[in-house]
């Protein structure tokens, strides 16, 4: 389990496609930490460690992972939101996330505001938000603005924006999304009702 506080990001450095599967290596500040077998938040994205090579990790993506995430459109060069897990006896600052991505989402539009941005995403699929919700974006835990169906908007500070992927997202641009599993569970019970 994560909370969507991004721990530091990392680069893409190599990408294997073997058998249908994405081999991806990343180097950060924290890969040298790692161990194999651990779960890592990469973009939202839970991935298990498979190798650890001084500065690098590698992790490695499956075809449930590719078909539901943007992962099949990372390469070389582009930054990930990496968070470890949330140890037991630690400060719970975010929200729960699990690392399990729902869907992708376009970032339709961004917005400088004296010092803070405005960023709005569209999505298909039959997923809510709600407003000052919570909301995971590229494995960032955030809070929800302007909640429409199929579409939402968040603020993000300069810390958020300085020390994660988003200073590099575009107009356009494809980001994960986790919608709130308190809210799943919610929707799944009234859709059984």
């Amino acid at each position: 389990m994560f909370t969507g506080i991004i721990e530091t990001t990392g680069s893409l450095s190599e990408i294997n496609n073997e058998a249908g599967n994405l081999h991806l290596t990343i180097q950060s500040n924290i890969s040298q930490e790692l161990k194999i077998d651990q779960s890592v938040s990469h973009n939202g994205i839970c991935l298990t460690v498979v190798k650890v090579n001084g500065q690098t990790h590698t992790v490695t993506a499956i075809a449930e992972t590719i078909a539901r995430t943007d992962i099949a459109a990372w390469q070389v060069g582009h930054i990930i939101n990496l968070e470890r897990c949330m140890p037991a006896n630690g400060r719970f600052d975010g929200h729960i996330v699990q690392g399990h991505v729902d869907t992708v989402a376009l970032c339709k539009t961004i917005e400088e505001t004296n010092g803070s941005w405005l960023f709005t995403f569209t999505y298909t699929g039959k997923h809510i938000t709600v407003e000052k919700g919570s909301i995971t974006v590229n494995g960032i835990s955030l809070t929800v603005v302007n909640s429409q169906a199929q579409q939402f908007s968040v603020a993000i500070i300069p810390y958020t924006f300085a020390n994660t992927n988003l200073h590099a997202l575009k107009t356009n641009g494809i980001v994960n999304l986790e919608f709130d599993i308190v809210g799943k569970y919610m929707q799944r019970i009234m859709e059984l009702r």
